[in-house]
């Protein structure tokens, strides 16, 4: 994840004298006040990968400001309301959609954007199967998985027809951002030498900033790397206030990447970044100097990504048919009795009150209890207390052995040992990996750790798939109130499915891979969830999906800590959440100084 702070500074002028001679005599032109510029100074631990936002991993880095969809989601309300488009109909049969343009939109460099710029994202980019985008899979109806088919009304109006009744529709197009045809459409329609469309390599960040087009509040002025990202308003960007003045209101957005926590915390402290992510650990010092730094630590309740360990069930074998998964090791991770072991030997509360300092909740369901699709234990819900010596029996009636030393063997007596994978730039995450540790030694497992930078976690969990276990954690801001949003990491064929990660898009075949019957109820579950209508049925779809969850434990969820945020007193209309973060209306917001 990413956060963000600021800071006010004043552009000076380059002259600040001119000497002027005419004749014989000197004249000095006088100093002119500098005009004040705001300024906003976030802060990622990761460097940007691209700016084109269609490729992106996420939409909730840098691009997020500047781009923007059709409609998006209010942070506090999660209600869908209208940005590109000014107005949406649906049909009765909830098999159509159809969105209105608002008049006189641009590009940042001052073309036209227009209906044929939404065909052309649809059409074109989010739908076309040459393109690897991760939206997608959020997109994909039914058991057939087809796409919505695109038709251009006229010039203002835009149709999406759906082979069936798919609810999330109009949600999922907060997400897509709307993408500008005569800047790309070559690109798309040209292959390089491999066959590819250059699309997929355009807009890197060693892109020109002047050729990035952006339709969001914001466009880019300079990238750095391993430093930072430079924003500047859009002015083009087609929002104003009831006043008359154009937004944004904040001069400049910058963007800096500093990998380490303890870096990023001294940088906020000495007053050099305006916004961080606080951490359980940091919770104490930055609350005691939260008046004389002139910041606010904003609570906006259980963050939307839940932590959870994981096994990698892949049964599958590389081209070069070898294994992805040791076999000896692979058929303990498919024991049910081994995976329930594992969930009883976890001491969560200890992690809540250590390593959250108890700004978290121990998590049971891949959905909150804020949720109104959550499943209570009372209902179903499996639930998993720590209790050791239940997880050794289990263990024993499973067929392993214990050595006098209190070491795990299989019933083939090999040594029960396998590597926890987990991102070395959380320190929440690697001080949780080190107490499952010892949690797991007490039942006689030896667990190895091993830490590595997130993009070679994402490398080995989702491309070359050579891992045992994982702490990580997924979510995706507003999930709570429509679960079809987590199908990227529950579906089957899902692009997030990494612990039976299968055949992906222009990936070499993978032999042998296999999809379990829970599984594919799963799936089935999905399914069913977007194409009915009725809340009540819906929350028996996605009650029994929590139920199968629970009782089959691909996933075992850990504590979910609290949305902590500090941001500087300065910004005004600041409105909080977990879900969106504190700058999800950056357009809004205002700074009260211009102090240097």
């Amino acid at each position: 994840m990413t956060f963000f702070q600021p800071h006010r500074l004043v552009v000076s002028l380059a002259l600040c004298s001119l000497l002027f001679i005419i004749g014989d005599r000197n004249f000095i032109l006088p100093k002119i006040d500098p005009a004040p510029v705001s300024q906003l100074v976030l802060v990622s631990s990761q460097e940007p990968t691209t700016f084109n936002y269609a490729l992106s991993d996420s939409p909730y880095g840098v691009v997020r400001f500047m781009n923007e969809a059709l409609v998006r989601e209010n942070g506090i309300t999660a209600e869908v309301e209208p940005v590109l488009a000014e107005s949406w109909e649906i049909s009765e049969d909830q098999r159509q959609v159809i969105f209105t343009l608002r008049e006189g939109l641009k590009w940042s460099d001052g073309e036209p954007l227009t209906i044929e710029d939404v065909l052309f994202t649809f059409q074109d980019i989010y739908f076309n199967d040459k393109i690897p985008s991760v939206f997608r899979d959020f997109l994909r109806i039914g058991s057939s998985k087809t796409l919505p088919s695109v038709q251009q009304l006229d010039q203002r109006r835009i149709a999406f027809t759906m082979p069936e009744p798919f609810a999330p529709f109009v949600r999922y197009a907060a997400k897509l951002a709307i993408m500008p045809a005569h800047a790309l459409r070559k690109l798309v329609m040209s292959n390089d030498a491999n066959g590819n469309p250059l699309f997929v390599s355009s807009w890197g960040t060693n892109t020109p900033s002047q050729n990035v087009i952006t339709n969001g509040a914001y466009r880019l002025v300079s990238y750095t790397p391993s430093e930072r990202v430079v924003l500047e308003p859009n002015p083009y960007y087609w929002r104003w206030d009831a006043n008359g003045d154009r937004q944004p209101y904040i001069d400049r957005l910058i963007w800096q990447i500093i990998p380490s926590e303890d870096t990023q915390l001294l940088q906020f402290r000495s007053q050099g970044l305006d916004t961080i992510q606080v951490k359980p650990e940091m919770f104490s010092l930055l609350k005691r100097e939260e008046k004389r730094g002139k910041y606010t630590i904003y609570n906006g309740g259980a963050f939307f990504s839940n932590p959870f360990i994981s096994f990698n069930f892949n049964q599958a074998r590389n081209s070069q048919g070898k294994p992805l998964v040791d076999p000896i090791k692979s058929r303990w991770f498919h024991t049910l009795a081994f995976r329930q072991a594992i969930a009883y030997a976890i001491d969560r509360e200890t992690l809540k009150t250590n390593i959250y300092r108890g700004l978290g909740e121990v998590q049971h369901s891949p959905l909150g209890v804020q949720s109104p699709y959550y499943l209570t234990p009372e209902a179903g819900l499996k639930v998993y207390n720590y209790d050791p010596q239940k997880a050794k029996k289990l263990l024993l009636e499973a067929g392993f052995k214990y050595n006098s030393d209190n070491e795990l063997f299989d019933v083939h007596g090999n040594r029960v040992r396998f590597t926890i994978l987990v991102r070395a730039d959380d320190q929440s995450r690697v001080a949780s990996a080190v107490q499952i540790q010892q949690n797991l030694s007490k039942i006689g497992i030896k667990a190895d750790l091993q830490a590595l930078n997130f993009s070679v976690v994402l490398q080995k969990l989702l491309r070359s798939r050579d891992w045992e276990c994982f702490l990580g954690s997924f979510g995706s801001p507003g999930a709570d109130f429509e679960p079809h949003l987590l199908s990227a990491f529950w579906s089957s064929l899902g692009l997030f499915h990494h612990f039976n990660q299968g055949p992906q898009p222009g990936e070499p075949p993978l032999q042998d891979w296999q999809v379990s019957d829970w599984e594919r109820e799963i799936d089935d579950l999905f399914t069913a969830g977007v194409r009915e209508l009725d809340e009540s049925k819906r929350k028996v779809i996605y009650g029994r999906f929590q139920e199968i969850v629970s009782q089959q434990l691909p996933v075992f969820f850990l504590v979910n800590p609290l949305s902590l945020q500090a941001v500087r007193d300065r910004i005004q209309k600041l409105q909080f959440s977990a879900q969106e973060g504190a700058f999800w209306n950056i357009d809004e917001l205002k700074i009260t100084d211009n102090g240097t």
